[in-house]
């Protein structure tokens, strides 16, 4: 969506593909960064941990704001548009990596536990587990810290794996999703929403594309998120409308037009359905 800036992985020296980020030295940067504001919605295309050791604060992900205590922990999704509480002071470290970090090096069945903790359309973001957190972060800033980098992304990931997957196991999640068959399935159809809702949101479009019937993509669906895939992509449409109502400087028409509405009543019309209010009664409230 235009005018909501989108922000990409660059560490430091610009030669890896993590990187962890003190709070406090970064809070203080805020002001030095000239191509986005980060206390103003953005969209990453990287995957972020953001985890707070002191204090407390908020943090908006796609228009909710989240409570941040002493051992939280706030997983950012790639794709998701978030924005920084203004003056912050709560204390911590924000761990990025990307899509590539995890290809390189995760096992696929890590993989599939990384897509479900980072699956923000089923799970909640936030969890708060001072300990494992804690433990985390000391081994892994031992480690940045060794002089001794010979296989250093390797252990790295190894350590992030490990808390990934503790956190899975405290979170009480370890249900179905991880074994079943159509997990897959439902992945690929989120992906297949989120890279061209803008083109078409009929279920057998999707259906075709992942070479199933739209009987067995409900069903998948239902599995997942108790609704059926109808309701998921309307959900995704009016998720990027009121990103773009409240981020961007864009008439209704023309937000209308980004998410591939031919008539402004339409899209209006779609939203309030949905909303039960109009795109301007959202945008004033």
């Amino acid at each position: 969506m235009k005018n909501i800036p989108n922000v990409s992985f660059q560490d430091a020296d610009n030669s890896n593909s993590f990187e962890c980020l003190n709070l406090t030295n970064f809070f203080s940067r805020i002001p030095e960064i000239e191509d986005h504001n980060p206390t103003l919605p953005h969209r990453i295309h990287f995957f972020a941990l953001l985890m707070v050791t002191e204090g407390n604060g908020t943090h908006q992900v796609d228009l909710i704001d989240y409570k941040l205590n002493k051992g939280t922990v706030l997983k950012l999704a790639k794709g998701q548009v978030h924005a920084f509480q203004k003056n912050a002071t709560y204390k911590g470290f924000l761990v990025l990596f990307t899509e590539e970090f995890v290809m390189n090096h995760f096992s696929k069945s890590s993989i599939n536990i990384i897509s479900h903790l980072y699956n923000y359309h089923v799970t909640s973001p936030i969890s708060s587990y001072e300990e494992l957190n804690n433990k985390f972060l000391n081994h892994l800033n031992l480690e940045l810290a060794n002089s001794n980098s010979f296989a250093r992304n390797n252990i790295i990931a190894a350590l992030l794996d490990l808390y990934l997957l503790k956190l899975e196991r405290k979170n009480n999640e370890n249900v179905l999703q991880n074994n079943s068959k159509n997990y897959a399935v439902f992945i690929s159809f989120k992906n297949q929403v989120e890279e061209n809702y803008i083109k078409t949101r009929n279920v057998k479009d999707y259906a075709k594309m992942l070479s199933i019937t739209t009987k067995n993509l409900n069903e998948v669906v239902k599995e997942f998120t108790l609704d059926t895939a109808k309701t998921f992509i309307d959900n995704y449409v009016i998720l990027e409308a009121k990103r773009a109502i409240v981020s961007t400087d864009l008439s209704f028409k023309e937000i209308a037009f980004e998410l591939g509405f031919d008539e402004l009543t339409n899209f209006t019309k779609f939203f309030k359905n949905k909303v039960q209010l109009s795109p301007k009664a959202f945008k004033n409230k």
